[in-house]
């Protein structure tokens, strides 16, 4: 049984390598999380960095979705998943789509696993890693139905913004994975970085926003205990969705 490890910290961690866009960070796991990796990780979970991983492979060496899920369907990406709980939420409201889910801190991929066990869900899976490499190495172009970034961080001192998530190169790395008409949705509760977010969204000249600039938050988007800590502290969050039109 291939169990997360630390590989993608060593990664991470190399000269050389792309920059980090989250911190990386230790936490116990706990017994019951433990418990959720040991059964549930082999049905649900892969690692992004690990090369004993089971992630399921197709003929041209990208994740090859159909063997992930057992069956096809529209897949939605979500990076950072956090504790899981908005990726529970909506996968279980729309079970005609698989949600991939990718995190890079332990405990939250452990957590989600136990939720989308007790949920009943089928149509979700769990990478641990970064994101950003799964797409670059794994994922296809023009294979995804939506790519969801919910709250990535801020970094908010300026030398620290070319590690944000949401700048032009990743964008266009993301929404070359998006099929035509797929939507990318942002959302965070940093006023500066949503500014920054929508430039970086409008510059690009094959994505579309679906409204003149922020959108109210949308129904299907649950509101995350992340999320009330930044309206308990006066935060405005703003959604953002952009769709792919060549």
């Amino acid at each position: 049984m291939t169990l997360p490890s630390d590989a993608f910290r060593l990664v991470a961690s190399r000269p050389h390598e792309p920059l980090r866009t989250f911190h990386p960070r230790r936490a116990p796991l706990g017994p019951e999380r433990e418990d959720a990796l040991r059964h549930l990780w082999p049905r649900l979970g892969f690692s992004v960095h690990d090369a004993g991983s089971p992630m399921p492979p197709s003929p041209d060496g990208t994740l090859d979705t159909v063997a992930l899920f057992g069956r096809s369907a529209p897949v939605v990406l979500e990076i950072g998943s956090g504790m899981g709980e908005t990726t529970t939420a909506m996968a279980a409201a729309d079970p005609a789509r698989d949600y991939l889910a990718v995190e890079a801190h332990l405990p939250g991929v452990a957590n989600l696993l136990g939720l989308v066990d007790r949920a009943g869900l089928t149509n979700v899976r769990v990478a641990h890693g970064d994101a950003l490499d799964l797409v670059r190495t794994a994922v296809a172009e023009e294979s995804l139905d939506a790519v969801h970034v919910f709250f990535p961080d801020p970094w908010p001192k300026a030398r620290h913004h070319k590690r944000r998530l949401v700048q032009p190169s990743h964008v266009a790395l993301l929404r070359s994975r998006l099929r035509l008409g797929g939507t990318l949705h942002c959302a965070t509760d940093w006023a500066a970085y949503a500014d920054a977010m929508l430039a970086v969204l409008a510059a690009d000249p094959s994505l579309e926003n679906t409204v003149d600039a922020f959108v109210p938050r949308p129904p299907h988007r649950p509101v995350t205990k992340f999320e009330r800590r930044g309206l308990d502290l006066g935060h405005e969050v703003r959604d953002l969705v952009f769709r792919r039109i060549r």
